[in-house]
């Protein structure tokens, strides 16, 4: 039994020893700091070339992690202040603040997002970024509740149900899209879309 309490999450994810699930405004999350990447592939059982999402409570948090041309990044925030938070990822040149270990066979991108739940911004506002993915075996469904997450992930913790507030997730992921370095390019489509 790993139900804790947000502050013993927050600890938990900050002291890089632990992976934490908590809701998002899609599916549960799984979420480690950045530089613990590693702890995530090895649970999930994930392929490498399936890198990780940079999740932060603002988009402020997450321009570091990024880097391009002074246009780029103007678009690249209008295009957040559109659509975040919310369910979008958006895949960007990396800057040299994000750990290889997120994305491991191609370091150069990373996908950023600002969840539109308010437990999830809580969170994220007391950890920083962090490396995330949806809760689930690699290959299988999302998971969609914290008894389902507790059996195929113990050691994962998890939020005690007193914390958890009704929430109208979306069972779908958030669309995901690329930076083509003149246009975007849809990875997966989601919930939302995206007008280029």
């Amino acid at each position: 039994m790993t139900q804790v309490s947000i502050d013993a999450l927050v600890q938990g994810a900050i002291s890089g020893n632990h992976i934490v699930s908590f809701p998002t405004d899609t599916v549960p999350a799984l979420a480690a700091r950045p530089d613990r990447s590693e702890l995530i592939f090895a649970a999930k059982r994930r392929s490498q070339d399936k890198p990780l999402i940079l999740m932060a409570a603002s988009a402020h948090a997450l321009w570091p992690y990024v880097q391009g041309s002074p246009a780029e990044l103007k678009l690249w925030q209008q295009v957040a202040e559109s659509y975040w938070p919310g369910a979008l990822t958006l895949v960007l040149p990396a800057s040299p603040k994000v750990p290889a270990a997120m994305n491991p066979i191609d370091p150069t991108t990373i996908g950023v997002r600002v969840p539109n739940l308010p437990l999830a911004l809580k969170i994220l506002e007391q950890t920083g970024p962090l490396a995330t993915t949806s809760a689930n075996l690699s290959g299988q469904p999302p998971l969609e509740s914290v008894t389902e997450i507790e059996a195929q992930f113990p050691e994962v913790l998890t939020l005690v149900p007193s914390e958890l507030t009704a929430t109208t997730a979306s069972s779908l992921p958030s669309t995901v899209a690329k930076w083509s370095g003149s246009d975007w390019e849809i990875l997966r489509q989601g919930t939302i879309e995206l007008e280029c």
